[in-house]
């Protein structure tokens, strides 16, 4: 019971994570099914059989919301779902012993990309506004859905930041469009999984836990979307999927390290990650302060343009003289 309560409470922050900042429902709820011994093959089955009603939550709540450009979903979603379908068929060919470290350098791979990239850049405003092409789209859902499948999660941490860096979508319209197309993602992934794995090593339970927790928080999160920091989000994220999987890999066949090795990495990780999200915390105070002194400015200047031209319509009235004023006009020759 205490297990199906954590997944619940596990469902419900990685969706709430997920629905505000685009990612890491799958790279967070994979990393915790690997640290609990499930299978690499069933933990990303599992994920994405959850993710099928999370995500359909998820979009609805973002379309109610206005956060989705229904010609972005498509054009990423079709690719998506095409990569996550045969990156499951790819993982479920692997064995345990080689699945559980790629799995986790991948994961790991894609918490130090969201680390560094929500720390250290901001987002591209220049092109905001000008339409996303499918020459972009296409390959960009491909490569997302299959790294999405064969990790366990990857899908928002590639799609998502690759659209806010091209800046012609507001962060809003990238993360609900995002969520949205991860419908026909999970549903493809799980289709995979089931045609190579049938129910083999797939708690349902557990499916079902998950799903109740990421249902009740993807309405909030579609809320959350418009008024949370992502920059803050995406550092404190992205460090804890790092410093998780690091563990996971340290502890592998693969490197098989001492205790002490171990614990001077993760001390270094600590250190990092603190300070990752020190910065982030930081630079988004700088940024809301230069955007509001922006507004000020901006505000000064209107009234400023404002006055001048009601000063300029006072100048150029016609004078009355008072004196002859509604006197008739003497008559012309």
């Amino acid at each position: 019971m205490k297990t199906l309560v954590l997944l619940a409470l596990v469902g419900l922050g990685a969706q709430l994570v997920d629905g505000s900042l685009g990612m890491a429902y799958g790279a967070t709820s994979t990393t915790l099914l690997l640290a609990i011994g499930t299978n690499p093959a069933a933990a990303s089955a599992t994920i994405h059989l959850a993710e099928i009603g999370t995500t359909l939550t998820s979009g609805v709540a973002h379309w109610r919301f206005g956060n989705v450009d229904w010609r972005v979903v498509a054009k990423i979603g079709i690719p998506g779902a095409v990569g996550a379908f045969v990156g499951a068929t790819v993982l479920a060919s692997l064995s345990t012993e080689v699945a559980a470290p790629v799995m986790s350098l991948i994961l790991l791979t894609l918490g130090l990309y969201l680390l560094i990239r929500f720390t250290l850049r901001g987002i591209n405003r220049r092109n905001l506004g000008k339409p996303v092409r499918k020459r972009f789209l296409g390959p960009l859902g491909l490569v997302a859905g299959f790294v999405d499948a064969t990790g366990g999660g990857g899908w928002g941490p590639v799609g998502t930041p690759a659209l806010l860096a091209s800046g012609r979508m507001e962060p809003r319209k990238v993360i609900g469009s995002v969520s949205t197309a991860e419908f026909l993602v999970a549903l493809s992934a799980s289709l995979g999984f089931l045609a190579s794995l049938g129910s083999q090593g797939i708690n349902l339970t557990w499916v079902a836990a998950l799903l109740i927790g990421g249902s009740i928080a993807a309405p909030l999160a579609a809320w959350l979307v418009r008024h949370i920091p992502p920059r803050m989000l995406g550092s404190l994220v992205g460090g804890l999927i790092l410093l998780t999987n690091t563990r996971t890999l340290l502890k592998s066949d693969w490197i098989d390290a001492g205790d002490a090795t171990r614990y001077a990495v993760y001390a270094v990780l600590y250190v990092v990650w603190a300070a990752a999200v020190a910065w982030s915390y930081r630079a988004y105070r700088t940024e809301a302060a230069l955007e509001a002194a922006e507004a000020l400015a901006t505000e000064a200047e209107l009234n400023a343009l404002a006055a001048d031209a009601e000063r300029n319509v006072v100048a150029d009235a016609p004078v009355v003289d008072r004196a002859t004023a509604g006197r008739p006009s003497a008559p012309r020759d």
